[in-house]
């Protein structure tokens, strides 16, 4: 139900005002990070963190190339200030209400809806003021993937047109040739106004056609070589990116991509989609696109129809899907009622006896009865990947504690870290929580540490709450990797970065969540 109400936070664009009323152009890096973290982190503690950042990255895209700023400042700092935002409140992220749920499985009261709140909220003031102190110092200046295609446009485009009465007239494009090209490939074709893209391999051409490739340089004596094309200078020519339907898609951790070629997945015809370029690492692949495997962060540039990103913008197979080019308009007559659902939803789950579950059933169900959203984008705004995790991950963690694992496990931390203590065990937990959720993701590190932080702290003779709520923030100082949170991978590459960039400014964060973690449970949740 929380997803819903992110789905429709999300249409009626409520944090658009937030980039123009926040960013200042004239200002430096820090100052604008100073004014923009705070509300994107109080956003984050009330909504799903990965929708918010979704909002938030073409509208930074789109500022930074306007303002001539370097992207990569911005992003991973609204990513890292989202997680922060998420330990604030039971709701700010899933693994909050994935431990509360384990907690009362385990006979204990459940967390409250501010329960976290009393060291979630000094976490993330600390947080932000090290991410706008350390962020300017430590990110690297890169371009944005768009800026990159703009200027590198004249290198790689060319032009050529079809002979009237040649043999390419009335030849489709597979037929002629056109289709396995070494190191080029044709992504448009331009018939007076019309613009036909993508090119599908049974497209008929015609004479006088214009068709535009991409490609290396080197490789453009191939396209020479073709009988009954014409050459045409083409040494100004460069991509309308506001005229063509470019858009960037991040391939994400459960996207069928992963570890395939362009060629194997058949994308151009799967996706109705040509991919121009692929960025990995910020750098573009420097090879015959279609050969290259994809990797989980790779950013591709793709030329579509306007209707690509409604199509896949909430399937699995990307990450993030944004257009390089003017984004669609949002619903401004929904921002006032979604904030007063939410704030309704928020006041219900936390001053009034009803649950959590009924307050967000109730919100979706507004959503629903106001038409801000239809049921079928309701529908895909649930993330099922993330429940089915969650709901697997129940499975596991109780047979971690049926089949005897996690005792054998927490009596081996207790025997080692115990010896230091209740503050020594509950470091030991903080510290595997950490290093799991870099490792897999942050729900499922909750749900394998929390039988073994439950069987510890009653092997020792401890309440259990201050270990749950230390696995719960513990599983959030995901910072050093891009692929242990998803807001992370989402930024990775629109933002042109490395993994070193984020242990550069994650590992100073981690340590100071942990650090706060290991001195504030025991002060709050006495051991």
């Amino acid at each position: 139900m929380l997803y819903v109400l992110a789905g429709a936070a999300s249409k009626s664009g409520a944090l658009q005002p937030l980039v123009g009323a926040a960013l200042d152009p004239a200002g430096d890096d820090r100052r604008n990070l100073a004014r923009l973290l705070p509300p994107v982190a109080a956003a984050s503690s009330v909504l799903n963190n990965t929708p918010i950042v979704a909002m938030l990255v073409p509208e930074l895209s789109s500022w930074a190339a306007r303002h001539d700023r370097a992207i990569s400042r911005f992003l991973m700092p609204i990513s890292f200030a989202a997680i922060l935002g998420g330990t604030v409140t039971l709701i700010g992220t899933s693994t909050n209400l994935v431990v509360s749920g384990l907690l009362e499985a385990a006979g204990f009261e459940p967390l409250g809806f501010f329960e976290l709140t009393a060291l979630g909220a000094p976490i993330a003031v600390v947080g932000l003021g090290a991410l706008v102190a350390l962020a300017p110092r430590l990110l690297p200046t890169r371009e944005s993937t768009r800026r990159e295609l703009t200027e590198a446009a004249r290198e790689f485009v060319v032009e050529l047109d079809i002979v009237e009465s040649g043999p390419l007239d009335g030849a489709s494009v597979e037929g002629g040739g056109l289709r396995h090209l070494a190191g080029v490939f044709l992504v448009q074709v331009l018939r007076g106004d019309e613009i036909i893209a993508p090119v599908a391999p049974g497209q008929r051409l015609r004479g006088r056609d214009r068709l535009r490739f991409v490609g290396k340089a080197d490789n453009v004596v191939d396209l020479l070589s073709i009988s009954g094309l014409t050459s045409r200078v083409a040494d100004e020519t460069r991509f309308d990116l506001d005229r063509s339907s470019f858009f960037e898609a991040v391939v994400g951790l459960s996207s069928p991509l992963v570890g395939r070629t362009l060629r194997d997945a058949q994308f151009r015809n799967t996706y109705q989609a040509a991919v121009v370029a692929i960025h990995r690492a910020g750098e573009r692949i420097d090879a015959k696109l279609g050969d290259v495997s994809l990797r989980v962060g790779d950013t591709l540039v793709l030329l579509a129809d306007p209707g690509f990103r409604d199509r896949w913008r909430e399937r699995r197979d990307f990450l993030l899907v944004s257009p390089l080019g003017v984004s669609a308009p949002p619903v401004l007559r929904h921002r006032v009622p979604v904030a007063v659902i939410v704030a309704a939803v928020v006041v219900l789950a936390s001053a009034t006896p009803v649950p959590i579950l009924n307050a967000a059933l109730l919100g979706a169900l507004a959503v629903l009865a106001l038409r801000i959203l239809t049921f079928g984008e309701a529908r895909n705004a649930i993330d099922l990947d993330v429940i089915l995790l969650i709901a697997g991950g129940f499975g596991l963690g109780e047979a971690m504690r049926v089949s005897g694992l996690a005792g054998v496990v927490a009596e081996g931390l207790a025997d080692t870290a115990g010896q230091l203590g209740a503050v020594g065990a509950l470091a030991g937990i903080v510290l595997a929580t950490v290093i799991l959720t870099e490792s897999v993701s942050n729900t499922a590190a909750a749900l394998i540490v929390f039988p073994i932080a439950l069987a510890t702290a009653q092997g020792l003779g401890l309440d259990p709450r201050g270990f749950a709520v230390a696995v719960a923030l513990a599983a959030s100082a995901s910072f050093l990797t891009p692929v242990g949170y998803q807001t992370n991978v989402m930024v990775y590459g629109p933002g042109g970065y490395r993994y070193r960039d984020y242990t550069r400014l994650g590992l100073p964060l981690t340590g100071l969540v942990v650090v706060a973690i290991i001195i504030g449970v025991p002060l709050m949740w006495p051991l």
